[in-house]
């Protein structure tokens, strides 16, 4: 069997406040294989973007990873030093962000900002460099490249800026992108065109992708497989398929449910009761637990994840086979 691109083992990132000890991402286990889209799935809070974040090292202070392995390419990047971690992180291993005015800088020239991401990992000339900038732009479906690389930030759309952070992240091709909800601004005819042409580079690169988004219906259309994510854990992860058709946890059920769908006009979606739990005072055991119709006293213990195939799930009472 192929190694993965990317292996998350028992990872757990935690933040040391005044009030207490946030565990914000508590033993988080997941591959991604090359060219596979996985997506990490949840509400806010649930830990999907710190996962991406601790994977690339930019965790800030005082937050840090506390256990666990990141294993890429059979390097822990947990353990790697700052200037080893400097090197992959750009160039092996790509981010893109739910903001683009957030990576791009709005006082450099877009030629300027992806020539210095060429030649922070790799010396070649500038006219190479601004060749490759070029053909980049071209392949995430922006008109006029050539020209449009003397253009400054603000000069685009929100639609053409994230082409842009996307265009950056793939100048050295990767071998993995993690890409942190940056559909979420935009409308759906550009999500569409940006998703279609993100599956399309992952074909034909081999690039392995971590989707992270809180969006069912992007996840479904995008991903080969799903991670849904709850209070800083993964509860149910397996193919697309599986997890939206035949969804086993409460909390997967309940997301999809709220999902617009074939209701009539006028009724009311689903919702799921009450709110996530603070990270702070998590409930004794199953942090679902306080919202499920199906917990019993079972559900005061932590459930542990239990496997049926490639398909995993962390329930006392799995829904198998419900339709959401």
């Amino acid at each position: 069997m192929t190694a993965p691109t990317l292996s998350v083992e028992n990872l757990q990132t935690h933040f040391f406040t005044k009030a207490g000890v946030v565990r914000a991402v508590d033993g988080v286990s997941f591959r991604v294989d090359r060219g596979e889209v996985l997506g990490l799935v949840g509400e806010s809070g649930s830990g999907k973007s710190i996962t991406g974040f601790s994977i690339l090292g930019l965790v800030d202070p005082p937050g840090r990873v506390v256990g666990g392995r990141i294993l890429f390419q059979g390097e822990d990047l947990a353990a790697l030093p700052a200037e080893r971690l400097r090197q992959l992180r750009g160039n092996r291993i790509a981010m893109i962000f739910q903001d683009p005015m957030m990576t791009l800088n709005p006082v450099l020239r877009v030629e300027t900002q992806m020539v210095e991401t060429i030649q922070a990992h790799e010396r070649v000339s500038r006219a190479e460099a601004v060749a490759r900038c070029r053909d980049a732009l071209g392949r995430v479906g922006i008109p006029s490249p050539e020209e449009r690389l003397k253009a400054y930030p603000h000069q685009f759309s929100g639609g053409m800026r994230q082409r842009v952070a996307i265009a950056i992240a793939l100048l050295h091709k990767p071998d993995l992108i993690i890409a942190d909800e940056p559909t979420t601004a935009l409308d759906v005819t550009i999500q569409a065109q940006i998703l279609a042409q993100v599956q399309t580079l992952c074909r034909e690169t081999g690039t392995a992708l971590i989707w992270v988004s809180h969006d069912l219906a992007v996840v479904a259309a995008l991903a080969d497989r799903i991670c849904v994510m709850y209070a800083g854990k993964v509860v149910e992860t397996g193919t697309v398929d599986e997890v939206i058709d035949r969804p086993a946890h409460p909390y997967t059920i309940g997301l999809i449910g709220s999902v617009p769908g074939d209701r009539p006009r006028g009724a009311a979606l689903f919702q799921i009761p009450g709110m996530a739990p603070s990270p702070l005072s998590l409930p004794e055991g199953c942090a679902f637990r306080p919202r499920c119709g199906h917990a019993s006293e079972a559900c005061l213990a932590a459930p542990e994840t239990s496997w049926r195939g490639d398909r995993a799930f962390r329930c006392f009472h799995p829904q198998l086979g419900a339709q959401a």
